[in-house]
Order: structure tokens, then C-alpha cells, then sequence
């Protein structure tokens, strides 16, 4: 599904990732963990064409997803590659406050032109399978914390994309909410066969993924 090797990311002198190969595989559920400062929101951000490796040529560094290698493209094809391919899920829900929840999730499709019909009835059952269909005319301010997660959850599904990266997903929620969406993500891999990778701090969310990837220091330990 994705694969990466060597990925290097500097800022100035600092060496922020190290040489990092990554393998996921579809339909799988994988956690990155480590201290603050490892670099695994960085390599997400890489992961998912929002940032791009130090002169990759300089180190071989290849990035590829379902075969198809993205290092070399150029902003307005990597825009439209991010689009139809990659979901985002973030620590806090990044709805937009003037829209509704409905109108959030379905930004993606009206950007990539998708039938509106049929972009409907996905985010009619997205939003039954995340348990808040009685929160789909509702703006953000008018839902709790927990909801407006699950509507930034059925935002990065829409567009069905190949995976979803999430940094910190339920890192702004409290036990019972974060300990739901857990489960959640685990019923869309099984309805969907949709592959996640998550860096998280909560280590509850760690031990029950399929693989948990450790950081340190910019380089993967195992």
C-alpha cells in the first residue's frame, strides 16, 4: 500500500528524520509511537504529500502509495493525488465553523468533481456508521467535541480514499469518547478494508493495532 525508504527531513542543521523506511500494508491498522520531538508528525506529514523529504535525490529517497510514486510531482498534481487518495484526520476537527457537518464532509468530493448524488448517500451512511446522523445539519459549535471527531472521521472517508493518516485523533478528547473512536476506526478497516496510520500518545490505542511502529530520535527502532 505505502511505501517509503530513506526519508530524510532537515530544517537548517536539524536532522529531524534519519533515513526512514516505512511498509503498510492494506487494510491494516498501524500506530507510530514515541517521545515528543522523534519526528512522527513530521513523517506523517511527508507520508501524506503535506511536506516533502530533504533533497530526496541526494539520499535515494523513493515514497510511493499503491505503486504510484509521488516525490517528484509538482504542487497541483500532488493537490489532486492528495484528494482522491489520502484522508486526514488531525487532533482537533479542523471543521470549517460556518458550515454544517454535512456541508464539511462533503468539501472533498465538490473538490474533486464527484457525482453529488452518489457523494450524498456516502456521507448519509458514513454519518449512520459513525453514530451521528442526528448531528448532520448541525455546525461545529452545536456538536460536543466527540461528534465533531467523527465528522472530521467521515470528512477524510468520503472520497474513499487508499488511507487515512491521523496525528493525534483522540488526543482532544476524554476517556470514553477516545476509547470510542478507537473502536470505530476498527469497524471502518472491517466495512471499509480502509488502512490507517496513527500517531498517537495514548497507549491504549497503541497495544490494539495490528502493528505499533516505535520512534526515537528520527529513525524507527522496530
Amino acid at each position: 500500500m505505502i511505501r517509503a525508504k530513506n526519508i530524510h527531513k532537515c530544517y537548517g542543521d536539524l536532522h529531524v528524520l534519519k533515513g526512514v523506511d516505512i511498509h503498510i500494508k492494506e487494510g491494516e491498522v498501524v500506530s507510530i509511537v514515541g517521545e515528543s520531538g522523534a519526528g512522527k508528525s513530521t513523517l506523517l506529514q511527508i507520508l501524506g504529500t503535506l511536506d516533502m523529504p530533504t533533497t530526496p535525490e541526494k539520499y535515494g529517497s523513493q515514497i510511493a502509495l499503491d505503486g504510484q510514486s509521488y516525490i517528484s510531482m509538482n504542487d497541483r498534481e500532488l493537490s489532486r493525488f492528495r484528494n482522491r487518495n489520502i484522508g486526514f484526520v488531525f487532533q482537533f476537527h479542523q471543521l470549517l465553523p460556518e458550515f454544517t457537518a454535512l456541508e464539511n464532509v462533503l468539501l472533498p468530493t465538490r473538490i474533486s468533481g464527484r457525482n453529488e448524488k452518489e457523494s450524498l448517500e456516502k456521507a448519509y451512511s458514513l454519518f449512520e456508521d459513525l453514530h451521528i446522523a442526528d448531528r448532520i445539519h448541525h455546525k461545529p459549535n452545536e456538536m460536543s467535541g466527540g461528534e465533531a471527531q467523527r465528522a472530521a472521521v467521515a470528512r477524510a472517508l468520503i472520497n474513499s480514499p487508499k488511507i487515512i493518516y491521523a496525528d493525534e485523533p483522540t488526543g482532544n478528547l476524554d476517556s470514553k469518547n477516545a476509547d470510542d473512536l478507537h473502536r470505530l476506526f476498527f469497524d471502518l478497516r472491517d466495512k471499509y478494508n480502509q488502512t490507517f496510520v496513527i500517531v498517537t500518545h495514548n497507549p491504549n490505542l497503541a497495544e490494539i493495532t495490528d502493528r505499533k511502529l516505535v520512534m526515537k530520535d528520527g529513525q524507527i527502532l522496530y
